[in-house]
């Protein structure tokens, strides 16, 4: 399982979060079993793959990050949404977006340019292509004005990197 598809992952569980009673916790212990990957595999092929334990770490720490943080999130989705309500905003475009902003801003290890090109790639397979430009240009504005200049301007890993085998997700 490569990185992206484990980020995949996480994102459809900070969506799932929206609907449940159930705590991040609850869920990640729900959904990382074989049995629901096996389940879910007959309708998502991402989910063809069981991830390997350093993959079950980075999904969890973003499920979890984006639960703690989810209001210091949203507030950045609004401050840069301009000429938007944040309701007006898809659940999954939000989903989105707050496992790119948590990546950038509580992972270091993940540059900001490749967790932005991976959320306007995923959102492009479950939204509209205006809606991933509107993402794009959330993200951009974000980093911007939320990172230090150096931080900012790191380069996003090539894909190649980006999209490494299942020991380095």
């Amino acid at each position: 399982m490569t990185r992206s598809n484990a980020r995949e992952i996480a994102v459809h569980l900070a969506f799932a979060l929206g609907f449940s009673d159930r705590t991040a916790d609850e869920l990640l212990e729900v959904s990382l079993t074989r049995e629901n990957f096996e389940q879910l595999k007959e309708e998502d092929p991402l989910y063809n793959e069981f991830p390997n334990e350093k993959q079950r770490r980075y999904i969890t720490e973003l499920v979890k990050g984006v639960d703690a943080h989810g209001p210091e999130l949203d507030g950045y989705i609004s401050k840069y949404a301009v000429g938007w309500s944040f309701s007006r905003i898809s659940r999954m475009a939000a989903a989105v977006m707050r496992v790119a902003m948590y990546e950038i801003l509580y992972m270091p290890e993940v540059p900001a340019g490749a967790a932005i090109n991976e959320a306007v790639e995923g959102a492009k397979r479950y939204e509209t292509p205006e809606t991933a430009a509107f993402i794009n240009g959330i993200l951009g504005s974000f980093v911007r004005g939320e990172l230090p200049p150096e931080r900012a301007k790191a380069p996003a890993s090539a894909p190649a990197e980006e999209g490494k085998a299942e020991d380095e997700a």
